[in-house]
This record gives C-alpha cells, structure tokens and sequence, in this order.
C-alpha cells in the first residue's frame, strides 16, 4: 500500500466546467493541525472520511497520507470538535490528456478562490496543460486547505 501523495497545485484562470464529467459538495473542517501533520473529517455529498496528513516533503510536492471512509454522523459529530472554520467547496473532475484534475471552487469566506491539483505517479512525471490552468502554486501553504481554514482568502486582500 503506497500511501505518498504526489500532485501539484496551481490557481485556475479560465472556464473548466464545461470539460468536467463530475462535481460533488465538500465540507471539511480539522480537527488537528501541528508541524504540517494534519487530521480532517471530510462530507463529500452523503459520504464521509477521516484522513491524516503528513508534512510536505520535496518542496510541497508530496506527502503521506492515510484516509477512511466514516459514517456521516460520526462525521459531523467530530466536526463539533474542529480547530478551524468548515471550509466549504464543489469539486469539479476534469480529464484533460490522460489526466484528472480535480478543481475546487470555494464558497464562504474562501469565495473567489479556484485551484486545480493533478495527482502525479511520480515527481518527474509530465502532463499536459489546459488553457484554463493558471500559475502553479505547489508548496505555496496559503493554498493549502488546512491554511485556508484558518486564514481565508477574503483576509489575504485585506
């Protein structure tokens, strides 16, 4: 079982929607976030998940990661005890020359923020780019979702 996550991350510029086959609703809060490990409960649509993060390694390229499917009312039972706000989302899935790209479109107080991750086999693996992908922002932590939880993007402008 190979649990190292490897994607990178970049801001979205242009119309994805009408490539993505998918979208479900996110809500995610977290309960724990220290030294770039992280523990979350995730509500994706009417499914939920408890996942444990690891630091970033090679410069935010990837990390490990460790993920359960939970109950949804054990989900929002801990989500009683978040250390951060609900980030709230749609997530988009958006195949482009052999790859997905998951594309997140963020409401609430991340409202106006839009990111796209492609998840990579390896670090020097290469991918096509669509038009509507923007600068690259892997290893960039204010665009993590932990970061962002607690210092949304309606701040950064502020």
């Amino acid at each position: 079982m190979n649990n190292i996550e490897i994607e990178r991350k970049f801001l979205v510029c242009g119309d994805f929607k009408a490539d993505a086959v998918s979208s479900t609703h996110i809500r995610q809060a977290y309960i724990n976030h220290a030294g770039g490990r992280t523990v979350r409960i995730r509500i994706r649509d009417d499914k939920a998940y408890l996942t444990i993060k690891g630091p970033s390694v090679d410069g935010g390229l990837s990390r490990f990661e460790w993920e359960t499917e939970i109950p949804v009312p054990d989900a929002e039972q801990l989500m009683l005890l978040r250390v951060t706000p609900i980030v709230d989302k749609r997530r988009y899935l958006v195949p482009f020359g052999g790859h997905t790209f998951e594309v997140d479109e963020f409401y609430g107080d991340n409202e106006g923020l839009t990111l796209a991750e492609v998840e990579l086999a390896s670090p020097e693996e290469a991918f096509e780019r669509p038009d509507w992908l923007g600068q690259e922002v892997t290893g960039d932590r204010r665009y993590y979702n932990s970061h962002l939880a607690r210092h949304p993007y309606k701040e950064w402008a502020e």
